[in-house]
């Protein structure tokens, strides 16, 4: 059994998100197999190859690769195809994965289907939300692999590689003068007025024609609001592009990438992004001046964010951060704990994982153990007899502890 005509069937009369060169080079393929013999196939054509996905630290890498279809119906190594329920797999796999930190979806694709690429869209946009999903055209993201790639939070481009060419097209055949030198001649009997439409064996007709541009501006508007959410940009702006390609930083400045870089690039960046904060150097100066501060910093709660989960009760530091915003307030008693502990080097990396102040006192104090048995005082030996000679309690003169104290709210 044969498959071209189930291909050809998705091929004419259908709206595609598809780069024309592309479309053509199909269509030549395809043609001479189905009767189209004046559309000679180009010589040297070479399907692309496509690896699987691979993972590399903690970073799946997923392939979009050749061009996209609904389902490949098993024509992947033939064609050069690239399903999105199989991308669909890769992704929800990935999401699933305890080892995965994060998503890179490497595109080279000159797009395909329109049936079925704002649903995958969708789903990478609402996987960004649970993890970081980045994109890189390497070197091609045309059309629906444009739709795919810019679903993803953060999109790379390469020196040579392009974007765009958002926009619908749709084929239809009229061989019925073919058929008339064959000797041939198709008759359609059918109940319905549209029944017969797009008939190949006849041209088309004036409603037939007017359908099918109907339908090749819905798919469109949905490709044009697809794109201006992901990327945040006007309508009208995508809709000015006229399907155009932009390549390197012509597609940053026009707001459909946002960096210029290799696959390596984007992947180097995003491994860095999810690296885990760097283990608290051992520092033998100690970090409190005073047990008792120790405990009350360790006890304290902070009732006033309810905008993120509340720190584990128990102050264990196994337990996960709330991976959700942090409060300006929150970032300023990050950075306070920070100075007071004498390691003004981590803040900007306790503030970029928005790390909550409670796991910040819990890791600096358990490090701190860790580092030494004993607490080291910083106290000014010569505040004792300062505070001897003026009758009030040696903390009183300890800037630290005061420090602390106004944190607290205590005299």
């Amino acid at each position: 059994m044969t498959l071209l005509p189930h291909l050809a069937a998705r091929l004419y009369g259908v709206p595609l998100a598809i780069h024309r060169p592309k479309l053509d080079v199909i269509l030549a393929v395809l043609g001479p197999r189905i009767g189209l013999a004046d559309l000679a196939a180009p010589s040297g054509f070479t399907p692309p190859a496509r690896p699987a996905s691979t993972q590399t630290t903690k970073v799946a890498v997923i392939p979009i690769h050749g061009t996209l279809v609904r389902r490949t119906v098993g024509l992947e190594a033939e064609s050069g195809l690239t399903s999105y329920a199989g991308l669909t797999a890769q992704l929800d796999a990935a999401l699933a994965s305890p080892d995965v930190a994060a998503i890179l979806l490497d595109v080279d694709s000159p797009g395909g289907e329109s049936g079925g690429v704002f649903d995958l869209a969708d789903r990478i946009r609402a996987a960004a939300k649970t993890k970081p999903v980045w994109a890189v055209a390497n070197d091609m993201a045309f059309s629906a692999a444009y739709a795919l790639a810019s679903a993803a939070s953060k999109v790379f481009v390469s020196r040579t590689g392009g974007v765009g060419s958002i926009g619908v097209i749709a084929m239809h055949v009229d061989q019925s003068e073919k058929d008339a030198q064959d000797g041939v001649r198709y008759t359609a009997v059918f109940a319905g007025d549209r029944k017969n439409d797009l008939n190949p064996h006849e041209p088309i007709s004036s409603e037939a024609h007017a359908f099918l541009k109907g339908e090749v501006n819905r798919v469109y508007g949905l490709f044009v609001e697809t794109v201006a959410r992901n990327r945040g940009i006007e309508a009208s702006a995508v809709r000015d592009t006229e399907a155009g390609l932009f390549f390197g930083q012509a597609a940053v400045a026009i707001g459909l990438a946002d960096a210029i870089g290799t696959f390596d690039d984007a992947l180097a960046q995003l491994c860095e992004s999810v690296s885990p904060l760097p283990k608290l150097a051992a520092s033998h100066s100690g970090l409190f001046s005073n047990p008792q501060m120790e405990s009350s910093m360790n006890d304290r709660t902070d009732p006033a964010a309810p905008d993120r989960l509340a720190a584990d009760p128990a102050g264990s530091p196994s337990q996960p951060a709330a991976a959700t915003a942090m409060t300006v307030a929150d970032a300023i008693e990050v950075a306070q704990t920070c100075t007071l502990a004498g390691r003004t080097d981590l803040i900007a990396g306790f503030l970029e994982a928005k790390a909550p102040p409670a796991k910040v006192r819990s890791q600096l104090l358990a490090t701190q153990a860790e580092a030494s048995p004993e607490i080291v005082s910083r106290i000014d030996p010569q505040s004792a007899m300062s505070a001897s000679s003026t009758g009030h309690p040696a903390s009183s003169h300890n800037p630290l502890i005061q420090a602390v104290k106004s944190r607290l709210g205590t005299k």
